[in-house]
């Protein structure tokens, strides 16, 4: 189950599921962006279903996780790839923009996993990624409600990790940097946001990118894929930058 499969890093990861041969469920609150994302994988014969469901409500959540079950089978590897960003300084962040991004990027981290993880312990198995953002450990000027909220999904990850562990069920977390998404280009409406994040922005205390280019949607992808994987199986409570340096190592 893939939330945020509409945007730019969750339809990378539903190709790189779908590509590994899995049943997907693909969540979004735009029903119109996703359905065209999802309709070739189907007649390519993918296994894909989409659910149009709003994270920040916990009752859509627990209905569609229940639909999930019986129209896909039972879920065995989740992602939270849902998020939006309201950039401002913090003197002038509005009481709403704050809330309305703890409301998907926190609540509905939440949410999600606590419905699903109800399911996945009783089967005593199961793997959980939360896509965050290496803005969730480095602070970051005008996108302190963003940070904020993924340093409590960073945090929730964990702890949620080990209360699971005993049910065999990993949670970790890849934190992206500055990936080539709609939400990386909404940041410079006015310029070139690929040159830009490579660049840095020592005024505002950033570096920049290392490796000298940002991250793209299949990289992102190809982390948590690795995460949620059998070959991560001695692996959880980890936090995995995908930023090319970015962070420094957070």
């Amino acid at each position: 189950m893939v939330t945020g499969a509409a945007g730019g890093i969750g339809v990378a990861l539903i190709d790189a599921l779908a590509d590994a041969g899995a049943s997907i469920a693909a969540l979004d609150c735009d029903g119109e962006r996703l359905r065209p994302i999802v309709k070739p994988l189907r007649k390519n014969g993918v296994n894909i279903i989409p659910y149009q469901v709003d994270v920040s409500d916990s009752r859509q959540v627990d209905d569609v996780v229940d639909r999930v079950e019986e129209e896909l089978g039972q879920i065995d590897y989740l992602v939270n790839a849902a998020g939006v960003l309201h950039p401002a300084p913090v003197l002038s962040q509005t009481d709403d923009a704050w809330r309305a991004t703890f409301a998907v990027n926190n609540d509905g981290v939440f949410h999600v996993c606590r419905a699903v993880a109800k399911k996945m312990v009783g089967r005593e198995g199961g793997a959980i990624v939360t896509v965050a953002s290496n803005a969730g450990t480095v602070p970051r000027t005008h996108m302190a409600a963003y940070a904020a909220s993924k340093a409590a999904a960073i945090a929730f990850t964990r702890c949620l990790g080990l209360e699971l562990a005993p049910y065999k069920v990993r949670c970790n977390i890849v934190a992206p940097g500055s990936t080539d998404t709609p939400m990386l280009h909404s940041l410079h409406a006015n310029g070139d946001a690929i040159s830009a994040a490579i660049a840095g922005d020592p005024g505002n205390h950033r570096i920049g990118i290392p490796l000298r280019k940002v991250a793209s949607p299949a990289d992102v992808a190809a982390a948590v894929v690795f995460l949620l994987s059998d070959r991560a199986g001695q692996i959880t409570l980890q936090n995995l930058f995908v930023d090319g340096g970015a962070a420094l190592g957070g």
